[in-house]
């Protein structure tokens, strides 16, 4: 099923009202902003996900997600060699072009994969989906059109804390003029955006992209004319935010949606230079080992893109890749800077370039195993950073 912001509401409401009376019905989706997962869809189908992002987490809380651990730019490959089997794509579409073509709209990354594979291809036609710029779907390849005209499903701009500014404005010092962006969505991506508006010719290369997108478009400052390629265009797999957004989208061609296999693919960003990449973690060791899925028992995120784009943005000449979170949880009672992770490694600490908290920017890009644990002490919450360092000592004594 398309995600995000590009699920196809309709098809889901009655394959949730239909569902139980379909034998050993399967359904994978990658995020979901529906609302529309929770008890009553426990017996319509069983659930595989790559991790619980989004709503998705009310579906791991009820034992009703089965995780896939894969990359999101995995998906699409994995869908086409059949590993993740697709029999039936339910996709979300904008009505057609002149020349009869329709849109991805709002979703892009892995549709394509799931059209092109799928023995039944049910396709929503929404009459308030943008016609986005990039890859269209030919009316021959749907083999059952559902009309609609619903409002898609929306994500409003998180709320602004201090601490998100306070980290949006380290995080705005690797930014310069001429920098391309990847971010995520999201009260600190949003914080930083907010803080570039004086910036010169930014650009995007990103798998997602919200609202502030807009913000950076209207001010000039997005102007994407010093990438190497692309130039002039935002490149995005996922539009995930409001109508404005969605209406700034319709038909403009400064934006183009393209599925995983270019906007993740290593390649492609080999060849931008200046390339920041922004994500975020839910806990970071002390030698800089990143966890992104899970907090003990409880799975709250997942794989998503983050590591293809540490990856690029680590080796972009002039660019840098940051790992961006707050430097605790839970109103202060446990720190994201731990001596050991409670859940898996997401990102592994020899791709880890700069991690970033309210405290400042630890740079962890060719430095020992006992120098990144000194620099991460030194942005943890101060009420941990004693623990911490004890908790270091046998790094130092060492060196591993």
């Amino acid at each position: 099923m398309g995600q995000a912001c590009g699920e196809p509401t309709s098809l889901l409401e009655a394959l949730i009202e239909q569902g139980s009376t379909i034998p050993d019905l399967k359904l994978f989706i990658a995020t979901s902003f529906s609302g529309l997962f929770d008890e009553n869809c426990i017996d319509s189908f069983s659930l595989s996900s790559m991790g619980a992002i989004g709503l998705l987490r009310k579906m791991t809380k009820l034992g009703a997600l089965k995780v896939i651990p894969v990359h999101v730019s995995q998906v699409a490959p994995l869908i086409s060699a059949g590993v993740i089997p697709c029999d039936v794509a339910m996709v979300q579409l904008s009505p057609a072009n002149a020349n009869g073509n329709h849109s991805y709209g709002l979703i892009s990354d892995y549709t394509g994969a799931a059209i092109e594979k799928a023995r039944i291809v049910i396709a929503e036609i929404n009459q308030q989906v943008p016609f986005t710029f990039g890859e269209t779907v030919s009316a021959s390849a749907i083999d059952i059109a559902v009309e609609a005209d619903r409002a898609p499903v929306e994500v409003s701009p998180a709320n602004i804390g201090e601490i998100d500014k306070q980290i949006a404005a380290f995080c705005a010092d690797y930014i310069g003029d001429g920098c391309v962006l990847q971010t995520g969505v999201g009260a600190v991506p949003d914080a930083i955006l907010r803080q570039l508006h004086d910036r010169k010719d930014l650009g995007v290369h990103s798998g997602m992209l919200g609202d502030g997108l807009v913000d950076l478009a209207e001010a000039g400052v997005l102007t994407n004319a010093r990438k190497e390629v692309d130039v002039g265009v935002s490149i995005n797999g996922a539009l995930i935010g409001t109508r404005r957004l969605y209406d700034w989208a319709h038909e403009n061609p400064s934006i183009r949606m393209c599925a995983t296999s270019y906007t993740h693919d290593a390649a492609v960003l080999s060849r931008l230079s200046r390339l920041v990449t922004i994500n975020s973690a839910i806990e970071i060791d002390l030698t800089g080992q990143v966890n992104a899925e899970q907090s003990g028992p409880a799975y709250l995120g997942g794989t998503g893109g983050s590591v293809d784009f540490v990856r690029a943005g680590a080796r972009s000449p002039g660019g840098a890749s940051i790992i961006a979170l707050a430097s605790t949880a839970k109103q202060g009672s446990i720190s994201k800077i731990v001596p050991a992770l409670s859940g898996p490694v997401t990102t592994a600490r020899s791709e880890v370039d700069v991690i970033v908290t309210e405290y400042g920017a630890a740079e962890l890009k060719g430095k020992t195993l006992a120098e990144r644990a000194d620099q991460l002490i030194a942005i943890a919450h101060p009420d941990y950073r004693d623990g911490l360092d004890r908790a270091a000592h046998e790094i130092r004594k060492r060196g591993f």
